[in-house]
């Protein structure tokens, strides 16, 4: 049996089954399942019950596990009894009461249905997938424009805060890192150059043109299921970050993740374009379903991109000059090449805006 999952872990998962008594669920098999960085997730298979997603919590990153799991059963129960039309992969419990179970080491793990007939693409490969993608976000913060933002635990404080990013560039540059910082220099420059970015937030964040909303902090294409019968999108996963934020998080991580051939990890630079049809595509599919924006929200909304880009490049620089402390790496100057990587796309995606929308970039 795979260690990873103690087997009373198993045991709580399979036994239990509301409003009937304890009973063995039969054999028992297991396989892990996604290239997650952060958490350990596994389909389990069981003789005489569904197939259901378990997943370990990394404490390291999430350090009150029990937050992210009272988050998510807010919005499902939310989702699952408010008429949304919005589908939640289903909790399952392992007592009458917890959906969250502590193993004697002390990890914290949850379990949810299987959705069957269902897959994630790791990329998008035409418009029409990037469209779709947009849409089931839109259609998730939708979902939520009733719901009182304020229940939800920031589950990450600061997570989207470019003021509290910017900060944290600046006391890198403070450090003693000073070969990583005289190979950097050229980007510490253009950043520095963009401040204008982080002022912005500010007066989003003073703003009442700016609320807050449900929104999922982590959205890409890799993070939906599609029907493998249909194509079509069946729902959102992944809802750890989910917490209260501003209307250019999820927009601004769809153009990030989505508007270039080439990702974040990518050292081929010549390669980082934007692509028009898919910028488009984006930006359709998020406004098609997204009634509730402010008059100021749809006036500054190609500035979601820029604001996302902008603040990805600072934290992966940023960790780069503390020494590769937060992000996983595979070779030596990895969160160089990631910053690198993300400034082409920003600068790519500031000439694109202007030429198309007539942005301001200087």
């Amino acid at each position: 049996m795979n260690q990873e999952i103690p087997p009373e872990v198993l045991v709580a998962f399979t036994s239990y089954e509301p409003g009937l008594p304890a009973h063995d669920a039969g054999t028992i098999t297991f396989q892990p399942i996604g290239g997650g960085l952060i958490n350990h997730s596994y389909r389990v298979s069981c003789q005489v019950k569904p197939d259901f997603f378990l997943q370990r919590f990394n404490k390291n990153v999430f350090t009150q596990p029990e937050q992210v799991q009272e988050n998510y059963i807010l919005i499902w129960e939310y989702a699952e009894f408010e008429f949304t039309g919005l589908r939640l992969p289903s909790p399952r419990h392992c007592d009458h009461r917890a959906t969250l179970f502590v193993d004697e080491m002390g990890n914290y793990w949850r379990a949810f249905e299987f959705i069957e007939d269902s897959r994630m693409l790791p990329v998008a490969g035409k418009p029409t997938q990037a469209k779709a993608t947009a849409k089931a976000f839109a259609r998730f913060t939708n979902a939520f424009a009733e719901f009182n933002v304020s229940l939800l635990q920031p589950v990450i404080p600061g997570f989207h805060d470019l003021s509290l990013r910017y900060q944290q560039f600046d006391q890198a540059l403070a450090g003693e890192a000073y070969e990583r910082m005289a190979q950097c220099l050229p980007m510490i420059e253009a950043l520095k150059k963009r401040e204008r970015y982080k002022h912005f937030y500010e007066l989003i964040a003073e703003s009442d043109e700016f609320p807050q909303r449900v929104m999922h902090h982590d959205a890409k294409i890799a993070n939906v299921l599609f029907s493998t019968t249909t194509g079509k999108v069946i729902c959102p996963v992944d809802f750890d970050t989910v917490m209260p934020g501003y209307f250019f998080s999820d927009l601004g991580d769809l153009i990030r993740s989505m508007v270039s051939p080439e990702d974040e990890n990518s050292t081929n630079f010549e390669g980082i374009t934007v692509r028009k049809e898919f910028y488009e595509a984006i930006l359709t599919g998020y406004l098609e379903l997204s009634k509730q924006l402010t008059e100021a929200e749809k006036k500054y909304i190609h500035y979601a991109g820029p604001l996302i880009i902008y603040m990805q490049t600072l934290r992966f620089l940023t960790d780069y000059l503390n020494g590769d402390t937060y992000y996983l790496t595979g070779y030596a100057g990895q969160n160089f090449d990631r910053a690198k990587n993300q400034l082409i796309l920003l600068e790519q995606l500031e000439d694109f805006l202007h030429k198309e929308y007539n942005f301001r970039h200087d």
